[in-house]
């Protein structure tokens, strides 16, 4: 339990832990490593082997409403929200038996075979769009690379035109804010409208797949075979089809951004990587546990039960912190030195773990690994741009830079 002098994670919320939630993760880890947050009326995990617990723990740890924000929504966003649709369960935030029924129908969409097969695809958007900006020596590549790559790959899988790309930018930051972000209630509503309208777009997306079936994953998933069950109705699909396309390329920008910073931060990293591209998988899952792009979601405890030698009350909501659990001493060597050749990366929570690991790993793995392959191959010398600070994304959950600017000598 926290004491009077010891951190809370509210503090996440202000400057400088909003920019750099590290140190206070540490300080947590150390001082109050399971605590009850009085302000936010939720339990925070902070420690690599109670997170572990918690995710391995599906019978005591439920995961509905795993991203519900600390913060319940004022009346005015609920009035907004409810214009939509019911938030029902998508992968995420079901718990079984419905999360293994879900989780079978995606697994078997997104086979290995089939994100395998997407590679060169990536590779000719990746190498598209570098042509475009890579000549003028200087970019913000959030918004040229970063995150019009993965949202075009999701987008391909998903059967989602490229010329919406600027409506999916808005909505699913929108929707991020709203679930992790620290906002005034007028902007709290302008991201309820983005919800809704993300929302009916999908609805439209589903019944148009229902008439005219397409060789891409929102049919296949309206096709549920019998022995799966039931037909899948709309509200389902509607939050099954935006999770994945909000999962499927969130997460992946921010870690782009994120991996790029850690890179050019010391640039012999970038040296090294463009001097031995075979390392490129093992610095992207150092990337991952770094500086981890899903900082932690939420569970709710089914019953009382006793972790890390905490009591936790029945119907308690528990946020595990897997960006603090990658940084914990006890599991890794020298948490917080980015490490090519890490022996022990391969035990970091960035991807979940349990019956909740990501789905969708696989594809980043491959998106970011293709992404960095062709910058490494086309700038010279990389650097951030000195007079253009990061701007991080304004959340707690996701992390990631909203603008990256970066200069170069074209190769």
């Amino acid at each position: 339990m926290s004491t009077p002098s010891a951190p809370d994670f509210q503090q996440r919320f202000q400057s400088p832990h909003l920019e750099d939630p590290y140190p206070l993760y540490e300080r947590l880890r150390h001082e109050a490593p399971i605590h009850f947050s009085e302000a936010l009326s939720l339990w925070v995990v902070t420690r690599h082997e109670d997170v572990r617990a918690v995710l391995g723990n599906p019978g005591d740890f439920l995961s509905a409403n795993a991203f519900a924000s600390p913060v319940p929504p004022p009346p005015e966003v609920l009035e907004v929200l409810a214009q939509g649709y019911p938030r029902l369960p998508s992968l995420v935030d079901a718990d079984a038996p419905y999360h293994t029924r879900m989780r079978a129908i995606v697994s078997r969409a997104l086979a290995p075979q089939r994100v395998g097969a997407l590679e060169p695809r990536i590779r000719e958007l990746a190498t598209r769009m570098a042509d475009d900006f890579v000549p003028l020596g200087r970019a913000e590549v959030v918004s040229r690379f970063n995150f019009p790559l993965p949202a075009r790959v999701i987008g391909l899988l998903l059967g989602m035109p490229d010329a919406d790309l600027e409506r999916f930018r808005v909505w699913t930051e929108d929707m991020s804010l709203l679930s992790g972000g620290n906002l005034p209630v007028a902007r709290q509503v302008e991201c309820a409208r983005s919800l809704v309208a993300f929302q009916h777009y999908m609805a439209a997306l589903i019944h148009e797949r229902r008439q005219v079936p397409r060789d891409d994953l929102t049919s296949a998933l309206v096709a549920t075979r019998p022995e799966e069950g039931p037909p899948l109705e709309d509200a389902e699909l509607i939050n099954l089809v935006m999770g994945l396309h909000f999962g499927g390329h969130e997460t992946t920008t921010n870690l782009l951004g994120n991996m790029q910073v850690m890179l050019l931060r010391e640039p012999e990293r970038w040296k090294a990587l463009r001097d031995e591209p075979t390392l490129l998988p093992r610095a992207v899952e150092e990337a991952v546990r770094l500086d981890t792009p899903l900082q932690g979601m939420m569970r709710t405890t089914r019953r009382a039960v006793t972790l890390g030698g905490a009591e936790l009350p029945e119907g308690a909501r528990v946020l595990v912190l897997f960006g603090s659990a990658n940084r914990d001493a006890g599991t890794f060597q020298a948490p917080d030195r980015f490490q090519i050749r890490r022996p022990d990366t391969g035990r970091h929570l960035g991807f979940g773990a349990g019956i909740h690991y990501c789905l969708g790993a696989q594809l980043a793995r491959l998106e970011v690994r293709v992404a960095m392959e062709v910058l490494l191959a086309r700038m010279d010398t990389p650097r951030l741009q000195a007079d253009k600070p990061i701007v991080y994304l304004p959340n707690f959950l996701h992390r990631g830079p909203k603008q990256l600017y970066l200069e170069w000598e074209p190769r």
